[in-house]
């Protein structure tokens, strides 16, 4: 049976277009059911311009009000109760839809979600993870990158708990010894700071390292901004603050490169004839450190599955924060970050209990 997926249809910059777009890629794609939320008559407008859509499994669930991005989050939230925001993550909670996607107001989304889906058990704060693309083709995670601009070393803690398994659930096998939760293999983590050593950092950072290096991961220590992309790494850990900043700056150096490669690519005629001789391998280039190709970040540690995306995302974007909301609901991963977390916190309390030796 295919997944419903409540997508937001009002949460972009452009809404609705990109989203009816991306609703049309992922449905045709993904095989998944889309329920498009917001007010009937101008979603119904844009999706008649797309008569192919009605052969699809896409539907219009009605929602009279819309959370914008110059909206105060928690005041929004609380406020606007028939929103395409609250109305959509409803029906995650209520079991009609498997997971949520939005490209919406961030701040309001995640108060929507800790108040309409409640958080897992042993979580105190929720994460969003972003994945990179790294230098050996692979990927990275990186949480939080926006969630939490204040954070205390627990916090960190739980994400990296988090961010572990999150990432063995989606590129690596939760039954394979190299993914196995305990095990000193497995995906590799790090702090993230401003050098390896462990005495370097503020004191948030250097709390965190001595409650990670006791978790039962294989972490590597602390690592540096560099370290992201590098394929060293596949776990990285910060607070909301540093995370977003890392975010933000590495997606504007990718726009940077893009554009920079294309002009210098097509500045002469030589370099032109250049350019067209290598058009495939440019297009595969754009591919790998286009954003729009992760699907957005996911908002670890609520009960239910919750996307968010950029406000600027294109149809793309919105195809494949679908395509994972449907992965993360598919893979049971919040039953993996449950579990995780009891096995962390039974760890200290079977440790007291065994009898001396």
């Amino acid at each position: 049976m295919p997944s419903v997926i409540a997508l937001d249809a009002m949460g972009s910059d452009r809404a609705p277009k990109p989203e009816i777009e991306g609703a049309i890629h992922a449905a045709r794609n993904y095989g998944v059911r889309v329920l498009l939320v917001g007010p009937e008559t101008i979603i119904k407008a844009e999706l008649d311009r797309h008569p192919a859509a009605s052969r699809l499994p896409i539907e219009i669930v009605h929602a009279s009000e819309v959370i914008t991005m110059e909206d105060k989050a928690v005041q929004a939230v609380r406020s606007k109760r028939d929103s395409s925001m609250l109305v959509g993550l409803r029906l995650v909670r209520e079991g009609r839809a498997a997971g949520f996607v939005t490209a919406g107001n961030t701040g309001a989304a995640m108060a929507a979600a800790k108040m309409v889906l409640g958080a897992l058990q042993g979580v105190d704060r929720p994460a969003l993870a972003a994945v990179f693309p790294t230098a050996p083709g692979t990927a990275a995670i990186l949480l939080d990158v926006g969630a939490n601009v204040d954070c205390k070393p627990h916090n960190l803690e739980q994400f990296a708990v988090m961010g572990e398994i999150y990432f063995r659930s989606m590129f690596g096998d939760l039954k394979s010894g190299r993914s196995a939760f305990g095990s000193t293999k497995g995906p590799r983590v790090g702090l993230l700071s401003i050098g390896e050593e462990e005495t370097k950092g503020n004191e948030l950072t250097r709390e965190s390292f001595q409650l990670l290096k006791q978790l039962p991961l294989n972490f590597l220590g602390n690592v540096e901004g560099r370290d992201i992309f590098s394929g060293h790494v596949d776990v990285i850990v910060a607070d909301g603050f540093v995370g977003n900043v890392a975010l933000k700056v590495s997606e504007g150096v990718a726009n940077l490169v893009r554009t920079v490669l294309k002009e210098s690519l097509k500045a002469t005629i030589s370099r032109q004839v250049g350019y067209m001789l290598s058009r495939s391998a440019f297009s595969d280039f754009k591919k790998r450190i286009d954003h729009t190709e992760y699907g957005g970040a996911p908002l670890l540690g609520v009960k239910g599955v919750c996307i968010i995306t950029h406000g600027s995302s294109n149809a793309n974007a919105i195809k494949n924060a679908v395509r994972v909301a449907a992965e993360f609901s598919q893979r049971q991963i919040n039953a993996s970050i449950e579990q995780g977390l009891a096995a962390l916190h039974s760890a200290p309390a079977e440790a007291e209990a065994a009898p001396a030796q």
